[in-house]
């Protein structure tokens, strides 16, 4: 049976970082760091589901029947290339693993081909965070010259002043936690909207899950390792409220089990940044070959 690994005892005092304790602690800077700000693009539920490709492509078949495919996903899909921020402990990391009721990430994401990317491309800066079991999401976009000068540069960036408040946030985070790249996660997605009574609710089908642990320019020509086995997909509903009835009977039918998995764990896991935890994919379902750039472009 695979075990539970926890974080090991690091001092806050030597790491600059806050403690990850679900216990709060004394003191206004900790509370700063913890509490979820009112500023956010949206909250809803989030349930994942790991599947057979095969499956996939079937439910697939069965939710376009009901729901409308997402503009951008066309017949191939989209790609999205994430760069995940993190202290020199993981504590990110290791708040999703220990299942803190609030837990944040920060992460710079770009969709479409990666290969394309250039100082003027338009990149998305990301705070998601989890508050209990809801998911809150705010971001804004930047030139991705001006994204890495913030993130990796931690200097503030011409913004307009309605972006003011979010990126402090952001470099507030980048200062006091002493963040840094720490890993990259690609992938291929297909999406699909609600209509009508369904508007608000999101799945989406990510599949070719992979990563890498440097090299963290999302224009550069390096490899990147499978983190979910090729012959798996990532399925996720996203709902503002709740999910349909047609739905939850959908994957009661088909026998879906409900999974914890993040792309960013799989990808420190993967990269052996982290002992695998309970929330891994098992080792007998991994593919470690590795995939050449010229491969893995995104249209």
């Amino acid at each position: 049976m695979l075990k539970r690994f926890r974080k090991p005892a690091v001092s806050a005092a030597d790491s600059g970082d806050q403690p990850v304790s679900g216990v709060e602690t004394g003191g206004d800077q900790g509370h700063r760091l913890r509490a979820p700000s009112k500023l956010h693009a949206f909250n809803r539920y989030e349930i994942k589901y790991l599947v057979d490709a095969s499956e996939a492509a079937a439910l697939r078949d069965e939710i376009e029947q009901r729901l409308d495919r997402d503009r951008h996903s066309g017949d191939t899909g989209y790609g999205i290339w994430s760069v995940y921020y993190d202290t020199r402990q993981l504590r990110f990391y290791w708040e999703k693993i220990e299942g803190l009721k609030f837990r944040r990430k920060l992460r710079i994401r770009h969709y479409g081909d990666r290969f394309g990317v250039a100082d003027g491309t338009p990149v998305f800066i990301e705070i998601k965070q989890r508050v209990n079991r809801v998911t809150q999401k705010r971001r804004v976009c930047l030139p991705y010259r001006d994204a890495l000068r913030l993130c990796d540069g931690r200097r503030m960036v011409e913004h307009d002043p309605s972006q003011r408040a979010f990126l402090q946030e952001v470099l507030d985070l980048v200062l006091r936690l002493d963040l840094r790249a720490v890993a990259m996660t690609g992938y291929q997605r297909h999406a699909y909207l609600g209509r009508d009574a369904d508007v608000g609710l999101r799945v989406t089908f990510d599949q070719r899950i992979r990563g890498r642990d440097r090299d963290f320019h999302l224009g550069a020509d390096s490899e990147n390792r499978l983190i979910v086995p090729a012959r798996k997909s990532i399925v996720e509903v996203k709902a503002n409220e709740r999910v349909p009835y047609w739905l939850t009977d959908l994957t009661a039918k088909r026998n879906m089990q409900v999974v914890r998995v993040s792309k960013y764990c799989q990808s420190v896991e993967a990269h052996g940044l982290a002992p695998r935890s309970i929330f891994h994919v098992p080792d007998h379902d991994l593919d470690l070959g590795r995939d050449r750039p010229t491969v893995l472009s995104e249209a």
